[in-house]
């Protein structure tokens, strides 16, 4: 279940396009809001772009974020031809201060087969990934899976075009 920590958390929504993170020095962005970014309490001293209220680095999070998103593509649906991030079943990916990860994702139908390992396999994958912490996999069928979400990858290991 997920908290209500949302300034401590750094939300990845996949029901947005993604925006490219700019490269900005740490004096840039200082300059840039008026005044010195506070480091949070739990940051680790490793360099890289503060982030407002998060102990995690914005090429940390990039990097974790494009690491879990890696894992979670090896995880199939043993019916369907296409990995479970391209069919777009996972909804959301958020990464807290101590580097837990929460996942929510969907299933293409209630009834699927692997409904209760699935979940299991994607916390498995991302519990592979460097430097995560605890995982949870939270599964919802609000608002429940279409075939819009699926990207043109997908669409094409399905002959969907």
């Amino acid at each position: 279940m997920m908290d209500d920590k949302s300034a401590e958390r750094d939300v990845l929504d996949l029901n947005q396009a993604a925006m490219p993170v700019p490269e900005v020095s740490a004096a840039t962005a200082n300059e840039a809001i008026g005044g010195a970014v506070e480091r949070h309490p739990k940051a680790l001293d490793l360099g890289g772009t503060p982030v407002p209220g998060s102990a995690l680095s914005a090429e940390e999070i990039e990097q974790m974020t494009a690491d879990i998103v890696a894992a979670i593509k090896t995880v199939y649906d043993p019916e369907i031809p296409a990995d479970i991030y391209e069919l777009g079943l996972i909804y959301t990916i958020d990464v807290d201060d101590d580097r837990n990860i929460e996942v929510v994702m969907t299933l293409t139908a209630p009834g699927c087969p692997v409904a209760g390992e699935m979940p299991i396999w994607v916390e498995n994958a991302v519990a592979s990934v460097a430097g995560v912490g605890r995982v949870h996999v939270e599964l919802t069928f609000d608002p429940p899976w279409e075939m819009s979400r699926m990207s043109d990858e997908a669409r094409l290991a399905l002959n969907m075009f």
